[in-house]
C-alpha cells in the first residue's frame, strides 16, 4: 500500500511541476496546493503503521505508530491552506487592478 502511495505521490508532483510552469496565475497557485498535497502524502508514505490493527485498542501489541508524522501533516495543512488563501486573495487584487492574469504580461506592468 506504500508503494501505491508513493506512485499517486510522484504522479501529484508531476501535475504540480507542469501547473508551476504554466503562465496562468491560477494554475501556479493550484500547482502549489498540489505540491503541498503530494507532500503530505509523502510524510504519511513514511510514518506508515505496519500491524492489522491500532495498538491503543489492547495491550498485547509491540509495535506502535510514530505520531511525528501525523503532527507534521496537520501542522502542514493548516500553513498551506493559509498561504493558498493569501495567494487567492492576491491573484484577485491583481486581477482587479491589471484585468490580467497572464504572468508575462505582469512582469512588464508598472503602476502609475
Amino acid at each position: 500500500m506504500e508503494t501505491v502511495i508513493i506512485i499517486v505521490a510522484g504522479v501529484l508532483v508531476t501535475v504540480a511541476t507542469y501547473l508551476l510552469l504554466s503562465k496562468n496565475l491560477i494554475r501556479v497557485i493550484l500547482g502549489t496546493a498540489i505540491l503541498t498535497h503530494a507532500v503530505h502524502l509523502h510524510l504519511m508514505a513514511m510514518g506508515g503503521f505496519k500491524g492489522e490493527s491500532v495498538p491503543i485498542i489492547s495491550d498485547k501489541h509491540t509495535t506502535y505508530v510514530d505520531a511525528l508524522p501525523q503532527a507534521l501533516i496537520l501542522t502542514s495543512i493548516v500553513i498551506s491552506f493559509a498561504v493558498t488563501a493569501f495567494f487567492l486573495v492576491l491573484a484577485y487584487q491583481v486581477y482587479k487592478r491589471t484585468n490580467t492574469d497572464d504572468l508575462s504580461k505582469l512582469r512588464g506592468y508598472r503602476h502609475e
